[in-house]
């Protein structure tokens, strides 16, 4: 058996599978988000601990005999989140998450030195890694100053696990420290924001060993001794291992809480003025390039709560045939914009509201907003020199047929939707898992699913498709610096 944790921002899921990589059994623990100031998202570590004990504790209960024979366990997590460590590893502050943009202007201050994109291949986002440090030295200089080591929040998980400082390329590489051509930490860039290498992991391949789980832990939860730890991924990358996304001109779109247009790549293609993440994959010598956005399906949730009708039920309402965009536009920027537009300040707007606007009308202009979002992020990926002619959908948002319909047209490319399974970041982090246990072949292992179906762009609403695309392209410059 292997065990797939993935920590997410709402909550730990754990999947174990078989040497087959059938699905055995599943778990899951809540996790709360601190929201102290506007802009600001954050953490307790120890959250973390206490959830994946939660979840371990379950999946024990339901699947004793199958928990027993776990040979490898992989870890995924979501990205960026600093994890100040002091002495004896003592916690600092809480975790500041991906999605805190209070770092803007320590952000853009990095960003301004050339060394950065150069080396890492990427802008410096408000959300990466480096400027929250910046900010931590800036407004809390105490803390600052008993930094010992800086840890993303899976590889806390891996501390507590099995004692050892060890990140891996694909979460590091959304730090602003790594060089992403040569795979190792950048001592420039570290003294640029005040730090050594020595506050940094060690680092491996997601797919090779990366710790032994503790005998205390393994005896707890009545596991065997000498269970191998993999390197894992940072959630995208692991949700493309579970996708079988890790060869050129492979893709998903993922609707999730933010949004995320992935390509793997087997060479390193940055192009840091096009927003686009160029960040090393989880497997040796291999790449990938994401377009992100930051409010997929938290930008439908948001209606839903204004609305007070579940997610599920807005879009049942729009029924099953593409409607024709009826010129309410929703720019879906409600806790800024990443790709294309690095903007941490901007925020979501909808226009050409009327008398008639009612709610079916407002929830397809939220579903076309997204939508034209990703296809941003699909010019974003041309411009760095990818070119996609489909792409596979994941992600909670993924369920809503409508939806899918919607980014198909907007995109102009199909989209297929995998046969049922779990094929996420928790199942990709099981395969990890299962690599470095067996020092399997990668590729063998991580093959894509079969296709249950494709849904094809709407040709007859092509061209209102690309009138809306163009209104809702004129709408960022026309509110931009009015925030």
């Amino acid at each position: 058996m292997y065990l797939g944790i993935d920590l997410g921002t709402s909550g730990v899921k754990l999947l174990l599978i078989g040497g087959d990589q059938q699905i055995v059994g599943s778990a899951s623990a809540p996790i709360e988000v601190s929201r102290p100031n506007p802009g600001w998202s954050e953490q307790d570590p120890a959250d973390w601990i206490a959830a994946t004990e939660d979840a371990v504790t379950a999946l024990k209960a339901k699947h004793p005999k199958e928990m027993a024979t776990v040979k490898g366990i992989g870890l995924s997590g979501h990205m960026h989140g600093a994890t100040i460590l002091g002495d004896g590893d003592a916690v600092l502050r809480p975790c500041i998450l991906w999605n805190d943009t209070r770092s803007f202007r320590e952000a853009a201050e990095l960003d301004s030195d050339p060394r950065f994109r150069k080396i890492t291949g990427n802008i410096v986002f408000p959300g990466f890694t480096a400027p929250k440090l910046v900010w931590v030295r800036n407004n809390e200089p105490e803390v600052f100053a008993k930094v010992r080591k800086v840890l993303l929040p899976k590889d806390y998980l891996r501390l507590w696990l099995t004692g050892e400082h060890i990140s891996e390329m694909s979460d590091s590489a959304g730090t602003s420290w790594l060089d992403t051509a040569k795979r190792k930490w950048s001592a420039p860039l570290l003294e640029a924001t005040h730090l050594r290498e020595e506050h940094m992991p060690s680092l491996v391949e997601g797919t090779e060993p990366a710790g032994i789980l503790r005998a205390e832990l393994a005896a707890r939860w009545g596991l065997g001794q000498g269970i191998v730890v993999a390197g894992g991924a940072g959630d995208n990358a692991a949700s493309a291992c579970g996708m079988g996304t890790v060869k050129a001109g492979h893709a998903f779109v993922s609707l999730g809480t933010s949004g995320v247009l992935f390509a793997a790549n087997d060479s390193y293609l940055p192009n840091p003025e096009s927003a686009v993440h160029a960040f090393c994959h989880a497997l040796p010598n291999t790449w990938h390039q994401m377009g992100v956005i930051l409010s997929a399906t938290d930008s439908l949730n948001w209606l839903s709560g204004i609305t007070g009708r579940s997610a599920g039920d807005l879009t049942t309402a729009l029924g099953e045939g593409l409607r024709k965009p009826t010129g309410v536009t929703f720019l879906p920027y409600l806790s800024g914009e990443r790709t294309p537009h690095n903007d941490a300040v901007i925020r979501g707007s909808f226009t050409g509201l009327a008398h008639e606007s009612d709610v079916a009308a407002l929830t397809q202009a939220v579903l076309e907003g997204v939508a034209f979002a990703f296809r941003d992020s699909l010019h974003a990926l041309h411009a760095a020199g990818t070119e996609l002619s489909r792409v596979t959908a994941v992600g909670g948002g993924s369920r809503s047929h409508y939806w899918l319909k919607a980014i198909a047209t907007a995109l102009g490319i199909p989209v297929d939707i995998p046969a049922d399974g779990d094929f996420g970041a928790a199942f990709g982090a099981a395969r990890l898992g299962l690599i470095a246990a067996e020092n399997a072949d990668p590729h063998a292992v991580l093959t894509a699913p079969a296709t249950a179906e494709t849904i094809d762009p709407v040709d007859k609403l092509s061209a209102a498709y690309d009138e809306a695309y163009a209104r809702y392209r004129a709408l960022y410059p026309a509110i931009r610096g009015t925030m």
